[in-house]
């Protein structure tokens, strides 16, 4: 089974097995409903843990997993990845991709121009950031706005570019 990333745990909350949680996630009320199902990264198998509560707090999550009451039992769960399956995954509006389907891909100007491929995603601010590496240059930095991303082909794994002036 495939597992995406949704957040990681960045430490213990209380002593009543509450975890503080940074999501990497758009869809937070989603992802962390009480009764749903997240995984927690591990060296051999991911551990299904169910959500008995969560709560916003401070640019965190606080999630109570169900069966984890204390905080002995959830320490050991400090430093690791949350992630959900596969088939979890929400449906996406047309003109909307999750950072796996978009890290990858070749990157071209509207005249076919190769540039390289995206190897990071950014989200500094109101917009992500497309980080291109090009071979024998620095990497470059897209933002994703409609004046720049003119056409994302997951099909062919490409990504059509218009360059504004200032961001060669």
């Amino acid at each position: 089974m495939k597992y995406y990333n949704v957040g990681k745990i960045v430490n213990t909350h209380g002593v009543r097995g509450e975890v503080r949680v940074l999501a990497t996630t758009d869809f937070i009320n989603e992802r962390f409903a009480p009764g749903t199902t997240l995984y927690l990264q591990e060296e051999k198998e991911p551990l299904a843990l169910e959500i008995e509560k969560a709560r916003q707090h401070k640019g965190f999550i606080l999630v109570k997993f169900r069966g984890y009451d204390n905080i002995n039992d959830v320490e050991k769960f400090r430093d690791h990845e949350l992630m959900v399956s596969a088939e979890d995954q929400q449906p996406l509006e047309d003109g909307q991709y999750y950072y796996h389907q978009i890290i990858g891909l070749n990157v071209e100007t509207m005249d076919g121009q190769q540039l390289g491929k995206i190897k990071e995603i950014l989200s500094p601010g109101a917009n992500d950031v497309w980080v291109v590496e090009r071979p024998d240059k620095n990497d470059l930095l897209l933002p994703v706005i409609d004046d720049v991303i003119k056409d994302v082909d997951l099909a062919a794994k490409v990504v059509k570019v218009e360059l504004m002036e200032g961001l060669e």
